[in-house]
This record gives structure tokens, sequence and C-alpha cells, in this order.
């Protein structure tokens, strides 16, 4: 078996495809390392695909658009056991892979590259990226996932091609070099940086990387596979301020120095609680559909989370919340027939509505959550096609 596959997506590269694969060969045959350069073509016109085979690399063509989509199906056609990916702009410098290649003999799965911490030459990343983008996106996918990653973002890295294909990546676009250290820290792969240099690229025309999109896709990408950063902290805060300022507010106004907070701050105390309880519920089925195909791994922690989140227990708690709402509905009702059904003081009969407006909408949120988490979890029959 073929030990390295230098894979090179390319999309009207042909200013600069000779010189990437020139360096490539010149390592392979420099380090006695049995491999191949592959070029993942997406669609060129200009010739690069006549430049790649005189050159003696291999052409795969791959119609669907995408930098993720070009080096998906090049790893997938990739005959190494190791893959090392770099741009062919020239950026990358392909005769000097060997820490990338020891590393990976070492056991590594997932080797990347580390562009601040190898050197970048000037005018080779622009301000914006080395500044706010790269640094901003990179620190927060070390908070979310617990990586040690330091450059999220470097087209260089190489990784074993067994272990790639097992995450079943499939972002199409810019997107898919954030899925690859995602998913590989998510599943425990072993992930290693070495320092890397970059150095302005060969290209006249302008780079098919548009910052402030792509810079969207990558932070999207990051929140969507990080549902406890998306849905459950933000929830939790929310609920949990909401709760106590409730609490507070149920039984008269709260005078903190000269400001008083009633019954305007006991509504959006109310409205807090919902939105943060709704957020929780969402975090509960988006893992649960996350973990059923495969998007995000199960733990011990959530395994006892799910056990609990049943139909039975969903309607006993959620029941519960609305016994309490019709008990706040009468409680408001004798109040007011109390007056004989006339005026009422609003800063009286809010608060038993309230209560049960918040009550019954747990009570409603609870019981269709357990319901939908059920059919979540359903097994499923194979070929099991048919249409109601």
């Amino acid at each position: 078996m073929t030990e390295l596959t230098i894979l090179m997506p390319c999309l009207n590269e042909a200013e600069t495809l000779e010189i990437c694969i020139v360096k490539a060969h010149s390592y392979l045959k420099r380090a006695g390392v049995d491999g191949e350069v592959l070029i993942a073509d997406n669609g060129s016109t200009d010739g690069s695909q006549d430049i790649a085979r005189r050159l003696g690399a291999r052409v795969v063509d791959v119609p669907t658009k995408g930098y993720g989509a070009a080096l998906g199906a090049g790893i997938a056609n990739a005959k190494g056991r190791y893959v090392i990916m770099g741009d062919s702009d020239d950026s990358y410098d392909f005769s000097r892979l060997d820490p990338f290649v020891e590393e990976l003999r070492k056991g590594a799965d997932l080797v990347m590259g580390n562009r601040f911490r190898g050197g970048i030459e000037r005018n080779a990343m622009p301000l914006l990226h080395r500044y706010l983008g790269n640094p901003v996106l990179s620190t927060v996918g070390r908070i979310f996932y617990r990586t040690p990653i330091g450059d999220f973002h470097c087209g260089l890295r190489g990784f074993s091609r067994e272990a790639i294909l097992g995450l079943h990546l499939n972002t199409p676009g810019m997107e898919f070099a954030s899925e690859m250290v995602i998913r590989a820290t998510l599943f425990g792969l072993d992930i290693l940086e070495v320092p890397t240099t970059l150095k302005p690229d060969g290209r006249t025309r302008p780079p098919h990387l548009r910052s402030w999109r792509d810079g969207w896709l990558h932070l999207k990408l990051l929140l969507t596979f990080a549902p406890y950063w998306l849905f459950y902290y933000p929830g939790l805060a929310l609920s949990g301020l909401g709760t106590l300022s409730f609490a507070a507010l149920m039984f008269g106004p709260v005078n903190i120095g000269s400001v008083s907070f009633d019954i305007a701050t006991l509504i959006l105390a109310g409205a807090l609680i919902l939105t943060g309880f709704q957020m929780v519920c969402f975090y509960v089925l988006s893992r649960l559909f996350a973990v059923r195909f495969n998007l995000l791994p199960t733990s011990e922690r959530f395994d006892r989370l799910r056990s609990k989140v049943s139909v039975d227990n969903a309607c006993i708690f959620g029941g519960f919340l609305l016994l309490i709402s019709l008990i706040a509905v009468l409680a408001g009702v004798f109040s007011w027939g109390a007056t004989g059904f006339g005026d009422l003081d609003p800063s009286r009969i809010v608060r038993p509505a309230a209560l049960a407006v918040v009550c019954a909408s747990l009570g409603v949120q609870i019981i269709t959550t357990g319901f939908l988490s059920s059919m979540l979890q359903q097994p499923v029959r194979p070929n099991s096609n048919q249409t109601i």
C-alpha cells in the first residue's frame, strides 16, 4: 500500500500548480517515501489538469463545487495510508513535510500545521485574518471543544486516511477545515500541531476565499456542533435569572435603592424563563438527533439524561405544572369574585395571571418535548420507505 498521498485541491491554479507538484515530488524522492501527488480538480478551465498529468500527478475530477467537496473526493480517492493536504497556490512549502510524516508514523491521527508558530511572511495573510478572523475563530474553537489547536484554519495538515474517512465529513465549502478539527476532537482522535510557514501565494488572480462569508460559515459550524454553548448554557442562564426575578416579584414589588421593580419586570422575567427553558429543550432534542445520526458522540452523562427523558416523566412533570397553572387561574378568579367581578387592581391580578401563563407554557413545552424526544429515539426498520 502507498504510504503517503499529497493532496491538492485545484480550481484554475495553472500559475502555481507546477511548482507545488515539483516540490511535492522532490520531497517524496528526498525522503524516500512511497507516495503520490493527487490533484482534486474542481472544474478548472485554465489547463490545470494537463499540467498535473504532464508532471506525473494523478487527477480526480470533482464536479461538485467547493473546497470541502474537492478535498472530500480527494481523500476518498487517495491511495496513501496517510494524506497531507495543502493549497495549490504555492503558499505552503510541499518540500518540507518531514514533521507531518514523522508524527503520523508515530501514531497521530491528525497533524495540524500552525502558521503562527512557524512564521507568516509579510503580506502572506490579510491583516483581517491574521489579527481578527483566525485568532477569534481559533479561540472560540478551543473554548467550545477543549482542543489545543492554535490555528484552526491552517490549510496544510496531515492525517490518517482511515481515521478521517471514519468521521464522515460532509461540508462542501471552506468550513471543511473547521469540521475536520471539530469532529476529530469530538470523536477522540489523536491530534497534534507542528509549526509550518506561510508565504504570499503566487497567483495574480483574487483568491477564492471570501473573508466575511467564509468566516460566518466557520462560526456557524462551530456553533452547530456545540449545542452546549448554543442552547444549554445560554438557556440555563436565562431561565435561572428569570426564575430568581420572577420568584422575588411574585409577592410584590422589589425596591433596590431608589429603583422599583414591579409588574413590567415580572413580565420580562416570565419571558426569560420561557425562552431559557425552550433553549434547554432545544439542546436535549438537538443532542438526541446528533447522537442518533452519529454527528456527535454520546457520553455517560448524556446517556443518563436520555434515560430520564421519557413521555411518562414528561407528562407527569408537565401535568403538575398545568395543575399549578389551573390553581393560579382559579385564585385569580376568586380574587376577582371577592370584588364583585368589578374593576381590579392590576398589581393584584397580574401576579397570579403571570404564574398561570408561565406554568402552563412550561407544562406544554415539557410534554411536547417528551413526545418529540421519544420519536427521535424510536428504532427504525431498515428499508422502511413506506409512505402514509
